[in-house]
């Protein structure tokens, strides 16, 4: 079964630890819910760097990807229907799906 990437980028921290626990509750019964077709069920990304040929500089977009997960679904429609459900888009974020492909060893 193809493997999708659901990239999070942007959105808004929580205002207080109560709502922070309260996000985290959802997207923990939101992991749940999806049984066998997550595969990663999220991974933070809270710093990153810009690497170009000139250089390197700090990633100060506030859109920047803030994390990702990896789930299992048929088609890319099931995917974004997936995407779709995430708790993430509550916090003003948005999420990109991406198809994953495996590259021979």
């Amino acid at each position: 079964m193809p493997q999708y990437l659901i990239a999070y980028h942007g959105g808004n921290q929580p205002a207080s630890k109560e709502e922070g626990m309260a996000q985290m509750a959802q997207w923990q019964e939101w992991v749940k819910s999806l049984g066998d077709k997550i595969v990663n069920p999220g991974t933070p990304l809270p710093a990153s760097k810009i690497v170009t040929s000139e250089g390197v500089s700090e990633d100060s977009n506030p859109d920047a990807m803030k994390g990702f997960a990896i789930v299992k679904a048929e088609t890319m429609d099931e995917a974004v229907t997936i995407a779709q459900s995430d708790p993430f888009l509550q916090n003003g974020g948005t999420i990109r799906v991406s198809q994953m492909m495996e590259m021979p060893s």
